[in-house]
């Protein structure tokens, strides 16, 4: 008999999932889009992601350049911009906002690399967390003979080395990005 472990393999693949978000969204000296995903204007009267009402590009290594695909959104672009806790100040030409990428601080960088050992330590806790789930339902399989309860317990256990090590590498990354810019 074998254990099913596509439940926790999905469970755990969500973990690295949710990390690669919220570190998209961790802001290093480079443009990059992805800063923006969390970002809501008023339109019309409703919430809208930004890039739903606007087009980003980044025409140079250090600038976003937003166009919104309607005009009439611009004030409110800039507005939301103001607003959200990105720290940047939006520049608007009356059809375009540029958004200049401050460069960052050795000292910020580090706390920025805190940061991200931080969600890599809190994808972790989940991975482990979705683990003891696993192994609480193996002891519990009364039904299960010995050597499967043990197979099933070594697969969880690969499975799990497995994701910690892919979050590893996620966060290394991003770290790497953070620090050599």
């Amino acid at each position: 008999m074998t254990f099913d472990l596509t439940n926790a393999k999905e469970r755990m693949q969500g973990a690295q999932e949710a990390l690669q978000r919220e570190l998209a969204n961790i802001r290093t000296g480079r443009a990059n889009p992805n800063i923006l995903n969390r970002i809501e204007v008023e339109y019309y009267g409703a919430m809208t992601p930004l890039n739903q009402v606007a087009s980003i590009s980044v025409p140079e290594a250090r600038i976003l350049l937003i166009t919104p695909f309607d005009k009439s959104a611009l004030e409110a672009i800039v507005h939301a911009i103001n607003v959200s806790d990105l720290g940047l100040n939006p520049a608007s030409d009356g059809n375009i906002v540029r958004l200049a990428i401050p460069q960052m601080t050795e000292e910020r960088r580090k706390e920025l690399v805190k940061e991200v050992k931080a969600e890599a330590e809190k994808a972790k806790v989940s991975v482990r967390n979705v683990r003891r789930d696993i192994m609480d339902d193996i002891k519990k399989d009364k039904e299960m003979p010995e050597d499967d309860a043990r197979k099933a317990e070594d697969q969880t256990q690969k499975l799990t080395d497995e994701n910690i090590k892919a979050i590893d590498g996620i966060a290394a990354e991003k770290e790497k990005e953070l620090l050599t810019i």
